[in-house]
């Protein structure tokens, strides 16, 4: 009698090809080298430290982890990505130990102890980043001022610290502990809202702050105004190009953006995580963003929010992985939604001032029940009768 081989299907996600699941990592990691690659030119030396740093840490504990196991998967470049995802989730500054425990987190506990990769449910990399922002939470909130707006760069001193940087706030920063302060010290819910109109956005916030501007930005903002009659403030090309105070990789939109390009070329990514997540988070800005300078509503900056924090570098880099996202389509559409929600919820109504990790982690916990409801019947089955009915 003939006998036949049984194959047992695990749960998702179902990896077809060794190679390829190589080149992805590796891929990934060429796609982020032009955003770091201008995190260290802006903000020196040390940041460099920090990136390698943190790609070391996470290597050597996955080489650790799998070597007890007996089977090592450090080639693979799943825990280089991890490290440099995490470095570049980290403000230039930030003191060396703090990386090094974000990416021991990500890799012993996040992904290793459930298994490795393919059976981890949240995204290391975001993991050890929220790891690291809520155990050390003041280190992860300052932030060096660019070189290209100070005219210095951040030297890094033997004591492992940025010695000569000049420290400032975030724009997302400086707009949430604005308006915080303001409603403090607003005499009446009038008072304050009368304050807010005079504003006129986040943007125009940032700069009565005191917020530099570059020159390039006043050049090219008024090139553009001239040329297209776009009516464009200053500032929103230097967030563009990454003149401003930010985690070393996030800064740069045009650099993340080549990076972005590169993987849809080579198709590592698809357009529904990131065309949802991007829609949803712009629409609810655009809906209900000026209520918080009392503009009423559809007169959100769009723009300023989408250029600012970690969004871009949440949404091609993390939010897109394989591992911890939906397989279907419907899935990933859902999912991309529900992050960009998430994602306006928490950086306009909650208490930090970026949502982009906790709201991917979150949406990761929903997976499985997203994939369950968008699973695809199968042809020519019909749903099982009751009990009772009729045959």
């Amino acid at each position: 009698m003939e006998t036949r081989t049984l194959l047992t299907v695990t749960t998702s996600p179902h990896i077809r090809e060794g190679s390829r699941t190589h080149l992805i990592m590796w891929f990934v990691s060429l796609a982020l080298l032009p955003a770091a690659l201008w995190g260290a030119v802006v903000f020196g030396w040390y940041s460099v430290w920090v990136l390698v740093t943190s790609i070391f840490s996470a290597v050597l504990a996955e080489l650790a982890i799998t070597a007890l196991k007996g089977k090592i998967t450090v080639p693979d470049g799943s825990a280089f990505l991890t490290g440099f995802l995490i470095g570049m989730n980290m403000p230039p500054s930030i003191p060396i130990y703090i990386p090094v425990c974000a990416s021991v987190f990500a890799i012993a506990i996040v992904k290793q102890a459930f298994g490795g990769l393919g059976s981890n449910w949240m995204n290391p990399a975001l993991a050890g980043r929220v790891f690291a922002m809520f155990s050390w939470s003041k280190s992860m909130t300052i932030w060096n001022m660019p070189s290209t707006l100070t005219g210095n760069s951040a030297v890094t001193q033997a004591s492992g610290t940025a010695g000569d940087a000049i420290t400032g706030a975030s724009p997302l920063g400086i707009v949430k502990s604005g308006l915080l302060d303001m409603s403090v010290q607003a005499d009446s819910p009038q008072a304050l809202a009368s304050q807010l109109q005079n504003i006129g956005g986040p943007l125009q916030f940032m700069l009565q702050k005191g917020y530099p501007v570059s020159q390039f930005d006043s050049n090219v903002t008024e090139w553009l105004n001239s040329v297209f009659h776009l009516g464009l403030s200053r500032g929103y090309v230097d967030l563009f190009f990454g003149n401003v105070a930010g985690c070393i990789g996030e800064i740069s939109v045009f650099m993340l953006l080549i990076g972005a390009i590169f993987l849809f070329a080579k198709k590592i990514i698809s357009w529904e995580i990131p065309a949802s997540f991007l829609g949803s988070f712009a629409l609810l800005v655009w809906i209900f963003g000026g209520t918080k300078f009392a503009m009423g509503m559809f007169t959100g900056d769009v723009l300023f929010h989408l250029l600012t924090g970690g969004l871009m570098l949440g949404v091609f880099f993390m939010a897109t992985d394989y591992v911890t996202t939906p397989v279907t389509r419907k899935g990933m559409l859902i999912f991309g939604a529900g992050a960009g929600f998430l994602t306006f919820l928490i950086r306009l109504y909650g208490g930090l001032p970026e949502g982009v990790s906790l709201a991917i982690i979150i949406m990761n916990m929903f997976v499985p029940l997203i994939d369950k409801l968008t699973k695809p019947k199968v042809f020519g089955t019909r749903k099982a009768m009751k009990k009772g009915s009729a045959a």
